[in-house]
């Protein structure tokens, strides 16, 4: 495992049994390793939300809206030996900070993500955003998805949630689901099973991609600032937890 703590604070590398499981470079740090997701995960339409009364206007990462938050391409730093920590910075309107812990075990990787507020209560959501490698070898089978939700968010015109769920429907996904029973099993045949798992309620699974699967897991939907945030006071801070699990075939 290559922890890149100026990047973000991601993942930059995870290999098992010498095979790469991220995709580990590019062009644009919105696009590749694992990476914490905070204050907020996913878009924020049109960057604005409201709390306390008061409009908000976020930066537009990816025009028309916010994403991603405020913390995927600016330096964390260490606090002990497996946990960093970084300001939420001047682009959020609330002082607070978010911490990540990160346990690198024989046969899994332990995740947890803290963000807390110094003054006042805020909105939040937040997860991470891994990049999968669709094929761990040059001409390997592709990876195989395996998970059970009940339900998913329905999509307008520009992409994001509405806030009503429907059944959910055959990929390519670029979505949202909720109500699952199944956690999500990344299986690469030949080289790889990979559990996840994870304290949030809801996955995003990105499918789309030619040469990557992105299944994330968010304490929120996409516009969760908007849709279904959860508040975070002084001593009170928005916790999660992403466990992965590997095995490999004899």
């Amino acid at each position: 495992m290559v922890v890149d703590e100026q990047v973000g604070g991601r993942l930059a590398s995870l290999q098992v049994s010498g095979v790469e499981l991220l995709v580990t470079e590019s062009e644009h740090p919105l696009f590749w390793g694992c990476y914490p997701m905070a204050p907020w995960a996913g878009r924020v339409r049109n960057g604005r939300f409201s709390s306390g009364g008061r409009d908000h206007q976020l930066p537009l990462r990816m025009p028309p809206h916010a994403i991603h938050g405020t913390v995927l391409d600016r330096e964390w730093q260490w606090t002990e030996e497996d946990a960093l920590a970084i300001s939420l910075g001047d682009s959020w309107p609330f002082d607070g900070d978010a911490v990540q812990k990160i346990q690198l075990e024989p046969d899994r990787l332990v995740l947890e993500l803290e963000v807390h507020s110094a003054s006042d209560r805020f909105p939040a959501t937040i997860g991470w955003h891994p990049w999968f490698r669709r094929r761990l070898a040059p001409n390997a089978a592709e990876v195989e998805l395996d998970f059970t939700a009940l339900s998913m968010f329905a999509r307008d015109d520009e992409g994001l949630p509405t806030g009503t769920r429907v059944q959910p429907s055959s990929g390519p996904w670029d979505d949202c689901f909720a109500d699952v029973v199944k956690e999500p099993v990344l299986e690469w045949p030949g080289f790889l099973r990979l559990q996840l798992e994870s304290s949030s309620n809801y996955w995003v699974v990105y499918d789309e991609p030619v040469g990557a699967v992105c299944v994330e897991p968010q304490t929120g939907p996409p516009d969760g600032l908007n849709l279904d945030p959860e508040f975070v006071t002084p001593g009170n801070p928005l916790r999660a937890r992403f466990v992965l699990s590997w095995s490999v075939p004899d």
